[in-house]
Parts: C-alpha cells; structure tokens; sequence
C-alpha cells in the first residue's frame, strides 16, 4: 500500500531541500507518494508550520520537522517495524 505523505517546505529553504532528498531516499525503500506543499502558498499550513519546516506528516501527525533523518523517517512509515 502506497503512503500518503504531506511535505510542508518554502523556497529558499536549504533544510527543505535536505529534507526533500532524504524523503526520496526513504520513496527509494518504502512505497510512499509525496505531496509537497509551499507554505507561502497556504495561509493556514504558514501559521501552523512557520518556524517549523520543513515538516513531514503522515496521517494528520507530524512525524518528523527541521533536520529530517533517514532512520526516523523510515521508522515512522515502515510497516514491518
């Protein structure tokens, strides 16, 4: 089963594009599909995640924000685990 992931990012952000290519290496492993979504377009995810990203969430939770790591990441969404 494919998951849904929510990546929460802005542009000119260096740890959103850290955290982004840590994501693709877990999308290497796991089969997730990932929504990114700019919080400079979305007032509420903005106020929300401002001082946060970038943020990963999963089923309405956050599971990991700021420096992204692979082993949390794949914890988190590895059903075998």
């Amino acid at each position: 089963m494919v998951k849904k992931i929510t990546f929460y990012t802005r542009n000119q952000c260096p740890l959103c594009v850290e955290g982004r290519a840590m994501l693709d290496m877990v999308a290497e492993d796991l089969p997730i599909r990932i929504e990114e979504i700019d919080i400079e377009q979305d007032d509420e995810a903005h106020e929300k995640y401002m001082i946060m990203i970038p943020v990963v969430e999963y089923n309405g939770q956050v599971i990991q924000y700021g420096n992204l790591d692979y082993a949390t990441l794949y914890e988190a969404l590895d059903d075998s685990v």
